[in-house]
């Protein structure tokens, strides 16, 4: 059966690659994929085995001679490299610890290529470890096509990180990272990275997968159902018959355009419940019911909705027809068009989980970036947006951004912290790994509207969607979208807090009454300089405020709604350490002077921001 769906989502899928094809012109490209996969599940041996088809463009100007796929599963094995990595690190994660090592055959995962072909042709590989290596005997050229098939068998891994079967919440398999999976090629080249446990990084096609499994397991996770009429479960439509075909297996067909992963859970007792949203979004839930299950998850059924609408409002329209809340996993993990996340949670905690791996959708599934290379650039912006949807669907108050201006400053006290360009595989501790993609990258959103002006950012963020949808954008890009849209000049923003570890303290070093007014003295403590609000407070209630842009910013940005007048607009050259000014008031008049009072500057020291008389 083809769906309704499949036939106009077939002509966005070509439109999407001939447009994106076309940026292979201008020196950035787009690699395209094209799998048809149908897998076998043995659910009494947790194995399985699969054909997979793929045709894959290159749209590069480079001559191909190899390419890599990825073998996730073979993570799980004892003496793998994240098994190594999760006993040596200082700081393992609980959920691995030295778990891996001490898998049985029976437990540990793998993923083995028992044949591959190119064109028709068998073909050399080798498998190391997390990837395999094809050496190809027939180049790809520049803007070609060719088409690799492959015969491969996989075991599911008892639930450790992920992926994996049994879970602690009693789900029988949480399929992610579970197929041999092309490597990304770009204009950096090949990103054919052993798996350790971090992040990921695709390219965007056509998934058509066929899944047989037993008749009593239910399935939920990426893509389009083709055949609801013989699956039943919950899928079916209404007044829709629902004809099984006989035999104790059955065949679920799924169909996801323009994804760059695929992912399923399945469990015969999941409960699977559906949502049809006014814009044609539909919502799917799949849980066990029970006494920590079925209560939340009811009420999970309103928040889902409303966070999809929110983030479409504020940061760009959700491209997809559906999106499904899957539970499994070892926590919350984002995948195309779905989510698994641990399900016995308090509802706050269940609806935080979602909004924040739905939240991925926008910068780790439409935008893409290498989340290896810019992990800030998906978990601290997703963090940031994930702070304000809970903030307006549970309609809080206070401090939205607070817990990631914390996580920050502990960090930068800590003597851990490393730069942002340190690749995702690489940061010596979790603690500093988790506390700058997590932290410092919401911080990095949060408080380029302090340097810009937050209308200004929020104006930026959907245009760095709407710009940069569907093509691994990288932090050059999203500086060019925010400079354009501001009229400012960023390079020094990106330099100084992501390049480096250099932290923000100002101070007020001293205030001087003399003959005529009040002399200020403001200091720059820090390595890294920044514009300056500054807000003065009279004994008779009224405020005056100074604002001092930086030199290199060639711009200012507006005045804040709800701040007071300004007095000055001083650039600051960024070789000064300090800066003194003259206000007419008298000294007496003061009651306060404070640097930043919105407290969005993330100012490491703030004792030293606020100055009252004595």
């Amino acid at each position: 059966m083809q769906s309704p769906i499949l036939k106009p989502l077939m002509g966005l899928f070509l439109c999407l690659f001939l447009t994106t094809s076309a940026y292979a012109q201008t020196g950035r490209f787009q690699q395209a994929v094209n799998y048809e996969m149908d897998v076998q599940m043995d659910v009494e041996r947790n194995q399985y085995e699969g054909h997979q088809k793929l045709i894959y463009t290159n749209n590069s100007p480079d001559t191909l001679n190899k390419v890599f796929y990825h073998l996730y599963y073979n993570a799980f094995q004892p003496g793998s490299m994240m098994d190594v990595r999760s006993r040596t690190i200082n700081d393992p994660d609980r959920r691995v610890g030295d778990r891996i090592s001490k898998l049985s055959s029976d437990e540990i995962g793998f993923l083995h290529v028992q044949s591959l072909k190119m064109d028709g042709e068998e073909i050399t590989f080798f498998e190391n470890g997390t990837i395999l290596e094809v050496t190809l005997e027939k180049p790809i050229l520049p803007n070609s096509q060719t088409v690799f098939e492959m015969d491969f068998v996989g075991q599911v891994p008892l639930q450790i990180r992920r992926s994996g079967r049994d879970g602690s919440e009693g789900v029988r398999y949480s399929m992610s990272q579970w197929y041999p999976k092309m490597a990304n090629y770009d204009e950096q080249g090949w990103h054919a990275n052993p798996y350790i446990g971090r992040e990921f990084y695709g390219i965007w096609g056509y998934f058509d997968v066929k899944i047989t499994i037993d008749k009593d397991y239910v399935i939920g996770g990426t893509g389009y159902l083709q055949n609801p009429e013989e699956i039943g479960h919950g899928y079916e439509e209404e007044g829709m018959e629902v004809k099984r075909p006989e035999g104790d297996l059955l065949t679920w067909h799924f169909v996801a355009p323009q994804v760059h992963d695929f992912m399923w859970g399945a469990d015969p007792k999941y409960q699977h419940d559906k949502i049809l949203m006014d814009n044609g979004i539909t919502v799917h839930h799949f849980f066990i019911p029970g006494e920590k299950t079925s209560r939340v998850w009811e009420q999970l059924k309103e928040y889902t909705p409303k966070a999809i609408e929110y983030l479409s409002e504020n940061f760009g329209q959700y491209p997809y027809k559906q999106f499904s809340v899957v539970q499994g996993g070892d926590g919350g993990m984002e995948y195309a068009m779905s989510t698994l996340i641990t399900g016995e949670r308090t509802l706050q905690s269940l609806v935080g989980v979602m909004v924040h791996e739905l939240a991925h959708s926008w910068y780790h599934g439409v935008l893409a970036t290498n989340e290896s290379l810019y992990a800030w650039m998906d978990e601290g912006f997703t963090s940031y947006a994930t702070s304000l949807c809970m903030n307006a669907i549970f309609k809080e108050t206070g401090d939205v951004h607070g817990g990631s201006y914390r996580g920050y400053y502990s960090l930068a006290k800590s003597g851990q912290e490393e730069p942002l360009t340190t690749h995702s595989d690489h940061y010596n501790t979790n603690y500093a790994y988790g506390r700058a993609a997590y932290s410092k990258g919401a911080v990095f959103m949060a408080q380029l509207g302090y340097v810009i002006g937050e209308e200004v950012r929020d104006r930026g963020l959907l245009r760095y969607f709407n710009t940069w949808k569907f093509r691994h954008p990288n932090s050059n890009d999203l500086i060019r979208i925010m400079e354009k849209e501001s009229g400012i000049e960023l390079d020094w923003y990106r330099e100084y807090f992501v390049y480096s570890t250099k932290t923000i303290d100002y101070g007020i070093e001293a205030v001087n009454d003399m003959d005529e007014g009040t002399e200020i003295v403001f200091r720059r403590i820090g390595l890294m300089p920044m514009p300056i609000d500054v807000v003065i407070t009279y004994k008779d209630g009224s405020q005056e405020q100074l604002y001092f842009p930086l030199r290199i910013m060639r711009g200012e940005k507006p005045n804040p709604e709800g701040m007071p007048e300004r007095l000055i607009t001083e650039d600051w050259p960024w070789t000064n350490y300090t800066k003194t000014v003259r206000i007419e008031r008298d000294f007496d008049s003061i009651r306060s002077i404070e640097i930043d009072p919105s407290q969005r500057m993330a100012d490491v020291q703030r004792e030293n921001n606020v100055y009252k008389p004595q």
